[in-house]
């Protein structure tokens, strides 16, 4: 069994800690092509990943890209910058830690193409972007170690078959590569090993302590929820009264619509002037890391948000979640329970407030499913083959390939490993000529073959391949910043195109009327007293999970027998 060397060991005693049976274990298995672990929130996860790269690293010091981690969020990467930097100014390690997402800046981009961190933290599609270049060889030669965080939700989407195809690629730049998967919430961790490992390699899965039961419930409110919309307005008194009594509360919302709205009338209700703030995917980097200073600091009671703090960040003294609206998914709920009390062995507490009255019953089988540690999820299918599309011109920006070369790599991916010849063979076509469909038109004949090697037919075209990178489908955006001042995010074109000058909206937390819209900029002011159109954006469009319908259901046949007991 590993021992932790001394400076590490020294570390974790001066703070009175010690190694998890988990964290042990992947430090015991730090050899292995790929494990799995699932353990709770607070579970220590981050480091129990890190620590085998921070030994090897202290003990070997080498120049070059030697750790890479990927996980869904920004804020997520920049959340483990934060934390992991720690413990390497402390011990004194002479290790580089950088993240790269949508939000780093051109310059420091290049740079770590030129000069790799040995530490890099990024997104998918940032990783494939990375891969779509020609010195990408260069850049992963000497990487040893991926990994992957929150993985249950990367396989749950498009995302994940990317990240995948990518790594297959990394395997090839630098073979003998080791994965690593992390996760609180997997329903089924063999499909999810299956999923991460090389095929045909093994996954060894490693199962933590679950850990107490969350202390979950609902929140009790004067008046009842409306029978139609309301977004939660109707709870406001007892969600300011639970703010007071807690250190710091995160308010999640499932669109960003939504929390506009709510963060407005909490904010007029507010009546003692708590510190409150608002974050969603949508507004300007500088304010999303204002807002995520402020609650590292602990100079906030409240933020209300989305999706953007859900998985893996650690706010230190947040001490309650409160779900507004019905969390249409379990895991997503068990997640977003977890960002309070994020210690191990300490249950987390939340309060789910249904929007409207329908909301009850479906919060009512939510709590039902997370107390019974019943997560939801379908069986996987096999890879999407618009993401083999995409992977086939990533790799022509790149550089000239050959088809069975890629062939190979693409089938070593979990995901991808029953893909036959056939179909490999019909997405290059498409790819390479537009397919049946759009061979007439010249602009889609991107590819050529020359001597075996598939190529651009025009190098001019990686600009607009790799900026269209990704599978999160979204509409033309429009900057919003005020005249003469800040920007403060952006909206969908087709909200912005139906706004005249003088017409008012919601967003970022603040009134504002629009002034004038020049050259993709919706230029604003601030507006008072007005009522406001609201933003929508078509990503707040959620489907209800198979397991939480099923659940519902199921309390539907209750009431039809006469045996349902609820608020």
């Amino acid at each position: 069994m590993p021992t932790l060397p001394a400076p590490f060991a020294d570390w974790f005693a001066a703070r009175g800690w010690q190694l998890h049976p988990h964290q042990q274990a992947l430090l015991d298995r730090a050899a292995a092509p790929a494990l799995l672990l699932v353990a709770p929130t607070g579970g220590g996860k981050t480091l129990a990943g890190f620590l085998p790269s921070l030994i090897e690293l202290a003990e070997a010091g080498r120049k070059g890209l030697h750790t890479l981690y990927v996980s869904p969020l920004k804020a997520l990467a920049a959340d483990i910058r934060r934390n992991l930097t720690r413990p390497v100014i402390e011990i004194g390690l002479p290790i580089r830690i950088e993240d790269r997402t949508g939000d780093t800046p051109q310059a420091q981009r290049r740079r770590q193409r030129a000069d790799p961190p040995h530490i890099l933290l990024t997104t998918p599609e940032s990783l494939a972007l990375l891969l779509s270049h020609e010195d990408a060889p260069r850049v992963f030669a000497g990487l040893a170690r991926v990994i992957v965080d929150e993985i249950h939700a990367l396989a749950d989407s498009k995302r994940g078959d990317q990240l995948m195809l990518c790594l297959a690629r990394l395997e090839r730049l630098a073979p003998g590569l080791r994965r690593v998967g992390l996760s609180a919430t997997v329903e089924d961790p063999a499909a999810i090993a299956r999923f991460l490992a090389r095929h045909p390699d093994p996954c060894a899965i490693i199962d933590a302590d679950p850990g107490p039961d969350p202390d979950i419930a609902m929140l009790d409110t004067a008046t009842p929820p409306p029978w139609a919309g309301g977004g939660g307005r109707h709870a406001i008194p007892e969600v300011l009264a639970a703010i007071r009594r807690h250190r710091t509360t995160l308010i999640f919302h499932n669109t960003r619509a939504q929390a506009e709205l709510f963060f407005r009338d909490l904010w007029l209700a507010n009546d003692d002037g708590l510190p409150i703030a608002i974050h969603h995917g949508s507004l300007a980097r500088e304010l999303r890391e204002r807002v995520e200073a402020a609650m590292v600091a602990g100079d906030l009671r409240a933020v209300v948000c989305t999706g953007t703090l859900d998985l893996g960040i650690d706010w230190g003294d947040v001490d309650l979640v409160i779900q507004i609206g019905a969390p249409k998914n379990v895991k997503r709920l068990v997640q977003r329970i977890g960002r309070a009390g994020h210690r191990y062995d300490t249950p987390s507490k939340a309060l789910l407030v249904p929007a409207n009255r329908w909301e009850v019953i479906e919060c009512q089988a939510a709590l039902a499913a997370v107390r019974a540690r019943d997560l939801d999820g379908e069986p996987r299918g096999p890879g999407p083959l618009d993401v083999l599309c995409q992977l086939l011109l990533i790799s022509a920006c790149a550089g000239p390939f050959e088809a069975d070369t890629i062939f190979a790599e693409v089938t070593s991916a979990g995901p991808y490993a029953g893909l036959g010849r056939a179909d490999f063979d019909a997405c290059l076509d498409f790819v390479a000529t537009g397919g049946y469909a759009l061979k007439a038109y010249d602009r889609w004949q991107r590819l050529v073959c020359r001597d075996r090697l598939w190529r651009l037919r025009d190098p001019r075209a990686a600009r607009d391949i790799r900026m269209n990178i990704g599978t999160i489908v979204s509409d033309a955006s429009m900057s919003v910043q005020f005249v003469g001042g800040a920007r403060l995010g952006q909206v969908e074109e087709s909200f912005a195109a139906r706004l005249k000058p003088g017409d008012c909206f919601l967003f970022s937390g603040r009134l504002l009327e629009l002034v004038r819209v020049h050259e993709m900029t919706a230029w604003v002011k601030r507006a008072h007293g007005q009522r406001p159109a609201v933003p929508r954006w078509n990503g707040g469009k959620m489907p209800l999970s198979t397991t939480l319908a099923d659940a519902v259901v199921n309390q539907l046949e209750l009431v039809a027998e006469g045996h349902y007991r609820s608020p």
